[in-house]
């Protein structure tokens, strides 16, 4: 019998060690979770309820937007409730079945969420090189097919890369994070885990490298468009469409970019934490506020949603 059958160990529940081990610092960072998760909730269902109430809003991209708010509504609860309730527990346990489960939706949800990226740059793409074409190319079947495309790309890959990822003899349950995460679980494996590596590097740029070029081609189309306008006027407007996905797009591709392609040292393991937290709470907070914040059209619509509820 080799070494790793005898190591081998049947798991039926993981340890977290979470993000600190300071009780202090543990009650600070469960009253900040909180208040951003609320934020979540708060703001994505309202991004919801006005495109649903509004019929200005029911164009393409708002259609888009509508479904990203779904996504960023599941993917915080994938992992934020289970992060409040362990920053108040003293062993921070999770059943082996959850942690599956949580590791394929977080992961299904945030793959979901680069696809659809890339395809709300190309509604901004035909908006901006095609505005006379707009509604005949960006019609209702055509948005429907590209969501669920998007969904099924990012559910799919999940699927792979959680099988291949719990498929693995674990040699302890002890996981160095605070939600089960691919490269955290697969530290537990007993045997070589090169190939699982080689399959998170082709996930990834399957996830994320292919829609960043996307954005990124579709962009340079649409910047060149914009700088062929003569008024400026026309050019600011022009701008003013893709200013909210465009930070969006910077914001959660950019930290992305920077964790992969960043130098690897001891201090790697917390730089994913960081990294992760911030694709779970923060970005899901932040997306609804960019979005509502730059946006005239939105907040038009929460302003008559308002003067209504006072008449």
């Amino acid at each position: 019998m080799g070494v790793d059958s005898i190591n081998q160990t049947w798991v039926s529940e993981f340890i977290l060690l979470g993000l600190s081990s300071d009780w202090g610092t543990q009650v600070f960072l469960f009253v900040l979770i909180l208040v951003m998760y609320l934020v979540t909730l708060a703001g994505n269902s309202l991004i919801l309820l006005l495109i649903r109430l509004d019929s200005r809003l029911h164009t393409p991209m708002y259609f888009f937007l509508s479904v990203l708010s779904l996504v960023d509504l599941c993917y915080g609860n994938s992992i934020a409730p289970q992060m409040l309730v362990h920053f108040l527990s003293v062993q921070k346990r999770i059943p082996f079945h959850s942690c599956v489960l949580q590791l394929w939706a977080s992961l299904a949800l945030g793959g979901s969420e680069f696809f659809l990226l890339g395809a709300m740059t190309y509604d901004h793409y035909v908006a901006v090189c095609h505005p006379l074409h707009y509604t005949a190319i960006m019609h209702g079947e055509l948005c429907l097919t590209l969501s669920a495309s998007c969904l099924v790309a990012g559910f799919s890959n999940s699927l792979m890369e959680t099988i291949l990822t719990f498929q693995l003899p674990l040699c302890h349950n002890v996981i160095n994070h605070f939600a089960c995460e691919t490269l955290a679980v697969l530290q537990l494996a007993c045997v070589d885990i090169s190939f699982n590596k080689v399959m998170v590097t082709f996930s990834g740029f399957f996830v994320i490298l292919l829609p960043c070029s996307l954005v990124l081609f579709s962009y340079a189309r649409i910047v060149a468009a914009i700088l062929r306008i003569h008024s400026a006027q026309g050019r600011h407007k022009a701008f003013g469409t893709c200013a909210s996905h465009l930070t969006v797009v910077c914001m959660c591709f950019g930290a992305t970019i920077f964790t992969y392609l960043g130098p690897h040292s001891a201090s790697s393991v917390d730089r994913e934490k960081m990294v992760a937290l911030f694709y779970a709470v923060v970005a899901p907070m932040l997306n609804p506020l960019i979005y509502s914040l730059r946006n005239k059209d939105v907040m038009a619509a929460l302003q008559k949603m308002l003067e209504k509820f006072r008449q």
